[in-house]
């Protein structure tokens, strides 16, 4: 039986937003903490929180999770440090994981439901890669099998996963996702979401 693990990235300074999206509300919880419970409430057998920016501000909060808490001293080099820690540290804690879903913090409407549709897909068919489907593109939460764990640690500056489901797009598989398209990187995108007209 397949076990995957959850690397939970949280570590930018949201800098066209700001202020943290970490701590915007959303239904009176932060999203830092949205995200958090959805990945511990769902099948993931290790949830890890990557920390950068403001790392402090949020550290309080999650002692007493059980996450672990990854500070990424890298984080203004961009994304692909962030997931290059995110992978280290899981191989450490669970070297036997036979996976990793990618996720971000600033897409409110991820489920613990999607969460572990994309492990079961893992589980029954053993896909390669797993990406969510939305607006014409792929992205995350994206489930990589251990074998692309090196590619993903070989990605540099501001690199994201995405950059592995075009190049293996053939053993991709989609998990539709419509309300993906909606994250949160600027002040017109929270009203947008304090307002309920994403996907407008």
């Amino acid at each position: 039986m397949a076990s995957v693990g959850l690397i939970l990235l949280a570590a930018g300074s949201s800098s066209r937003l700001g202020e943290p999206k970490q701590n915007l509300l959303y239904e009176g919880q932060p999203l830092l903490q949205r995200a958090i419970q959805t990945a511990l409430a769902s099948s993931c057998e290790q949830v890890l929180v990557l920390l950068g920016s403001n790392a402090e501000a949020f550290q309080a909060s999650l002692n007493d999770l059980p996450v672990q808490t990854i500070f990424n001293p890298d984080w203004q080099e961009g994304m692909a440090s962030s997931i290059r820690q995110g992978i280290l540290a899981l191989n450490d804690l669970a070297p036997d994981i036979d996976g990793a879903i990618i996720m971000v913090c600033d897409q409110p409407f991820v489920t613990t439901a999607l969460l572990n549709d994309m492990v079961e897909q893992k589980r029954l068919h053993g896909h390669g890669i797993i990406a969510c489907s939305y607006q014409d593109t792929l992205g995350t939460p994206a489930l990589f099998d251990k074998q692309f764990f090196p590619e993903l640690l070989a990605l540099q500056i501001q690199e994201g996963a995405k950059k592995l489901l075009f190049r293996h797009a053939e053993v991709v598989t989609p998990i539709d996702f419509p309300l993906g398209t909606f994250d949160i990187d600027t002040p017109q995108d929270y009203e947008a979401l304090q307002q309920h007209r994403f996907g407008e």
